[in-house]
């Protein structure tokens, strides 16, 4: 069994910056691919950044290219996502999953853990 657990939400302005942690309990992380989505307010959860198994290969939602970056730390199954240039529609409760296979990949139905949750507030 496996449980991950978000960190790093909170209140930002417009512009700032946060770091999201995605730490893991159980022997698997390492194996396999993470991902990173967010639901806001009255919205279905969508994607926004996805890393394989061992981080050299990543993918990201349009709306977070450019701005996010994903990594991971496999020697501490730790997950992250550095969020940068915060704008409001940003506002979302950001979720962590961890994927039932190696490579990076964007739909929810591969991902079989899920965080509880980690909200996320930018201001305008």
């Amino acid at each position: 069994q496996v449980q991950l657990v978000e960190s790093g939400g909170g209140l930002v302005q417009a512009g700032g910056s946060l770091r999201l942690s995605c730490a893991a309990s159980g022997r698997t992380f390492s194996s396999y691919a993470m991902g990173w989505f967010r639901q806001a307010p009255g919205k279905e959860r969508e994607f926004v950044a996805a890393i394989n198994w061992n981080g050299d290969n990543t993918f990201y939602a349009d709306s977070a290219k450019g701005r996010f970056t994903i990594s991971r730390d496999n020697a501490k199954n730790t997950a992250y996502l550095q969020m940068n240039s915060l704008k409001p529609e940003d506002t979302a409760v950001y979720y962590c999953g961890l994927s039932t296979t190696i490579v990076a990949v964007t739909a929810q139905h591969w991902y079989n853990y899920w965080g509880q949750g980690t909200q996320v507030t930018v201001s305008s």
